[in-house]
């Protein structure tokens, strides 16, 4: 009897614990379970590494260096939210009211409260709010964004926010490439520590790809320098300078001035961030003579040697042409046109090809069109058609005015002589790689056609050399002992945006040349906007060409040219005087 009663109280308590049991896994399983995952759930950033973007020998322009994510538990921040927030914005520059919403946000265990901060500033503010009593922080690894050569190539490189977003450049147009993915570990927390038999779950991250551009750092650097210097020298206001490979179109450098800090991740002046050698639309000046020269050349209609009787003025349409110099009637060859910098003269040789003819010519140097470097807000210039073209706009447009191009579209229209009557599409990334559109672009995939016989293109670039020469051209500063060199000044009045018309004091000046003339390996380009030292394109922009150009050579250890340029005749029919 003893043993039965014992049994019956036995299984009465079983039956109680069951019945408990039951109620545990069953009708309040889900409350417990939505409990636990609102209270311990966290899910974590696993932040992947972004790509470097590096010059064309490998030095890095953008890297990722180590940093930190500064990171809260809101259980133990929301008592001390507001002096924590305090002293995480006095330290770390964040937002007050974000980081104080942040600390005391409900139902989780797992808040970030800074992005991207140097590992040795995340350790210092943690340990500092630590010792100051504060719980519930803590840092993950996080990497941050770092431009080790600053203003070096920023408006080609472009930069990463504050938010960590790209912005701008390359760092946007091959975000996808760079970026990689970001992984994720989900897990659960019991007590502040995590559960080991919890859910767990982990996506690795996938880091980025590096990014290789056709720059070189150093040269890029030393341009950046020169463009400055000539630019402030001038007293201008702005100036690009563009170095190309002849051969292969590669940029080797594309300065601009003013520029910027990319690692300013607050970046307040706007203006600077976008390169102005594609955006900057101007008229190209004489520069464009050359162009004008070398299809008359290929056409078959004008020699160097072709004699041209140039008037002090010349009637088109109701205008008046002049030339920057005043004279009277001037018997110059072809050669001297392009030496002494002629309007009326190049005009009048012009003259002798139609407009049709002229304007194809100019559109297959790239004229009015983009050179299709995608990306950076490139504008396609202008090149008005032929058949609106009056007397005065034909004659304008051979010798620079009325037509409108950005630097490195005229830089590469200058290197199509230089490449030997071939025009290559200029690149400024290193092989290939695809936009954030799909778009794919780069050195191995850039287009060519050609423009102009071999012998025309020659026969144009020693005509240029003779720009350079101390006693008829205009450009004697931009001559380098040892070598031949093939250039031309340009000198354009800019348009007033407000009435449509030639401001009478404000300028563009500029040279454009390759080196060396007779075996070409760089095409540079120097344009300063707005020059208020009264000095031209041969003196602002043949100085600036002659040093980047004579770095360019020592450099790239290009030997000294092995023939002497040619003399070709400047003048035609002038009697010797009685001293010579």
């Amino acid at each position: 009897m003893r043993l039965q009663v014992g049994f019956l109280l036995i299984a009465m308590v079983v039956s109680v614990f069951a019945v408990r049991l039951f109620q545990l896994q069953g009708l309040d399983a889900r409350t417990y379970a939505e409990r636990a995952r609102a209270v311990g759930a966290v899910q974590e950033l696993l932040p992947a590494t972004r790509g470097s973007i590096l010059d064309r020998n490998g030095t890095p322009l953008a890297e990722s260096l180590d940093g930190s994510m500064i990171v809260a538990d809101p259980t133990k921040t929301a008592d001390d939210a507001a002096a924590i927030a305090t002293i995480l914005t006095e330290r770390l520059g964040v937002s007050y009211i974000d980081t104080v919403e942040n600390l005391r946000w409900p139902d989780t265990r797992f808040r970030y409260i800074a992005r991207r901060v140097p590992t040795t500033k995340a350790v210092e503010v943690v340990e500092e709010l630590s010792d100051l009593g504060y719980k519930g922080l803590d840092i993950r690894r996080d990497p941050v964004r770092s431009y080790p050569a600053k203003d070096v190539g920023a408006n080609i490189v472009g930069y990463v926010n504050g938010l960590g977003d790209a912005a701008g450049g390359a760092e946007q147009l091959f975000n996808p490439l760079l970026s990689g993915e970001d992984g994720s570990a989900t897990y659960d927390v019991g007590g502040g520590n995590r559960i080991p038999l919890g859910d767990n779950s982990t996506t690795e991250p996938v880091d980025g790809e590096d990014l290789t551009l056709t720059l070189d750092r150093d040269l890029q650097w030393y341009t950046q320098r020169v463009l400055r210097q000539t630019v402030e020298d001038a007293g201008g206001k702005s100036g690009v300078a563009v170095v190309l490979d002849s051969r292969t179109g590669e940029l080797l450098a594309l300065a601009d001035h003013p520029t910027y800090d990319p690692n300013t991740t607050v970046q307040r002046k706007i203006g600077r961030l976008a390169s102005k050698a594609f955006r900057d639309v101007y008229e190209p000046g004489s520069v464009e003579k050359v162009l004008t020269a070398a299809a008359l050349i290929d056409a078959g209609i004008v020699e160097p040697d072709t004699k041209l009787r140039v008037p002090g003025t010349l009637k088109s349409s109701d205008k008046e042409i002049s030339d920057h110099w005043e004279h009277g009637l001037e018997r110059l060859t072809l050669t001297g046109v392009i030496a002494k910098s002629s309007n009326i003269g190049t005009v009048m040789a012009a003259r002798k090809m139609p407009g049709r003819v002229l304007h194809r010519y100019l559109k297959a140097f790239g004229l009015g069109s983009r050179t299709g470097i995608p990306g950076y807000g490139e504008s396609a210039g202008l090149l008005p058609p032929w058949q609106d073209w009056l007397e005065i706009n034909r004659d304008n447009i051979a010798f620079g005015q009325g037509l409108a191009v950005n630097a490195v579209q005229m830089a590469a229209a200058v290197n199509t002589v230089a490449n030997g009557g071939v025009y290559v599409q200029p690149s400024v990334v290193l092989g290939k790689a695809t936009t954030h559109s799909g778009e794919v672009t780069g050195s191995s995939v850039a287009e060519q056609r050609r423009v102009i016989s071999e012998d025309a293109a020659r026969q144009t670039a020693e005509m240029m050399e003779m720009v350079l020469d101390p006693e008829e051209g205009t450009a004697p500063d931009a001559a380098i002992e040892g070598y031949r060199v093939a250039g031309k000044t340009g000198t354009a009045q800019m348009v007033d945006p407000a009435c449509g018309c030639y401001s009478g004091g404000k300028f563009t000046v500029s040279f454009a040349g390759f080196a060396p003339a007779d075996d070409p390996r760089f095409t540079v380009y120097v344009v300063v906007h707005e020059p208020t030292d009264g000095q031209g394109g041969g003196t602002t922009g043949g100085k600036a060409f002659r040093k980047i150009m004579a770095y360019l050579l020592q450099k790239y250890a290009v030997p000294p040219s092995g023939s002497e340029s040619p003399e070709l005749p400047v003048e035609w029919g002038r009697q010797p005087s009685s001293e010579e």
